[in-house]
């Protein structure tokens, strides 16, 4: 994004073009940060360590279009539902370029995770019987919780540490894939999550070597090897001006360093190094443009937009700060307001005290930074406000990636029993 002369482009295509192209509120994201985030990031980690891959977590941002990008640069997928094993199928994935992380799962899950024939990563012990009753997985990893996670957008995204619901307990490992090779299963790997947005370089080596502590000693005593160790995600981007970036290439050293480290320790066989982040490639590409509608005057100054909850659920689920920008007002003199969307909620009142330009009026168009992840894929609808379309920039060209909802997908596969229906 850049703003030239108080306008806002996003690419090199102007905001205000964009809004009249596709109307408000729209989530808009420009493909070549996306490929810029993905190669420096497979940069720094592939030359620290030459046999690694990553994996997108697709749940954050689903649009097939993006995904598509990303698969285009060398990624696989990590699946945390069936639907998402699907959405890699359509963008020609499957097999082993697929990881399936779900947890909590379904027999109906399963039978399709087995029949996708994508790699199964277990999420509790719990499951393998369940699994083995079904088939026998061709590769099979189990996602462990190492006791210790992180977040820098919020506890309820720690995602790891003794609160977090995922993950085996460290003491149920060994007999997790002592049942698993006894069962015949020959391939394996490993899999946790650190936690979410982490911007320490220092704490990927930290929980790096607590993941293969665990997992060396049980490969060492049930003489096992591990194709891969997936490291999860959690690599962050900063959300305000007061946090700083990631340095990318230490925390790329620090866990190469740890891990090569580790194997030796362990003897193990030169596993594949894996991580699926999704936040670092997408989070700061992505843009979502809304308009203000009414300015309303009480105990105190709201500037009601387009930008719900349900448009953006984050600020009001994680009090999470996104930055905010007003089109052709940026260099204006500010004073403290709040937002809203147009939901009957008082959570939809998502900026409560924000310094944005004074003049701010009906009509101008807000954008807000770094709703690239688990923006449009958290977004619900709700008092009859529906989910908004979804734009690619490119240059100077855009093209729609998913269109805008109706009153048509707001109803769709609803039915009223007869008896019900109008007379």
């Amino acid at each position: 994004m850049e703003i030239i002369d108080d306008n806002i482009y996003i690419g090199n295509v102007e905001t205000k073009e964009l809004a009249e192209n596709y109307g408000t509120p729209i989530y808009v994201y420009e493909e070549d940060t996306i490929r810029k985030n993905y190669r420096k990031a497979f940069k720094a980690f592939s030359k620290y360590y030459s046999n690694f891959r990553f994996f997108y977590a697709i749940k954050a941002c689903n649009n097939l279009a993006i995904a598509n990008i990303l698969r285009q640069e060398g990624a696989g997928i990590d699946a945390a539902s069936v639907n998402e094993i699907l959405a890699a199928k359509k963008i020609g994935l499957g097999g082993e370029d697929v990881m399936f992380s779900g947890n909590f799962l379904s027999d109906a899950d399963i039978k399709a995770g087995l029949d996708s024939g994508v790699i199964f990563n277990l999420d509790d012990i719990s499951l393998l019987p369940r699994v083995l009753k079904q088939g026998k997985p061709e590769i099979l990893s189990f996602r462990i919780n190492p006791g210790y996670g992180r977040s820098n957008v919020g506890e309820f995204v720690t995602n790891a540490g003794p609160n977090a619901k995922f993950g085996l307990h460290p003491d149920q490992v060994l007999d997790a894939y002592k049942q698993a090779k006894e069962a015949g299963i020959t391939r394996f790997g490993a899999h946790m999550m650190p936690g979410s947005c982490i911007i320490d370089p220092e704490y990927f080596a930290f929980i790096t070597e607590l993941l293969m502590d665990i997992i060396g000693k049980a490969g060492q005593e049930l003489k096992i090897n591990f194709e891969f160790i997936d490291l999860g995600g959690g690599l962050g981007i900063p959300y305000s001006d007061e946090e700083e970036e990631l340095d990318i290439d230490e925390a790329a050293k620090r866990v190469a360093n740890t891990f090569s480290k580790k194997v030796e320790e362990y003897n193990l066989a030169s596993p594949r190094l894996m991580m699926e982040p999704a936040r670092y490639f997408v989070g700061n590409a992505g843009y979502l443009i809304g308009k203000v509608h009414s300015i309303k005057n009480a105990y105190k100054k709201i500037i009601g937009t387009d930008i719900g909850m349900n448009t953006l659920a984050r600020p009001a689920m994680y009090g999470s700060y996104h930055h905010i920008f007003v089109d052709g007002k940026e260099s204006e003199k500010r004073e403290k307001v709040g937002l809203c969307g147009q939901l009957c909620e008082n959570t939809d009142f998502w900026v409560k005290d924000r310094e944005l330009p004074a003049s701010i009026a009906e009509g101008d168009l807000v954008v807000v930074e770094n709703a690239g992840a688990y923006g449009y894929a958290m977004s619900y609808q709700y008092n009859g406000r529906l989910r908004p379309a979804e734009v690619l920039v490119k240059d100077k060209e855009h093209w729609l990636i998913r269109k805008r909802e109706g009153f048509k997908e707001m109803i769709l596969g609803v039915s009223v029993p007869e008896h019900l229906d109008k007379k």
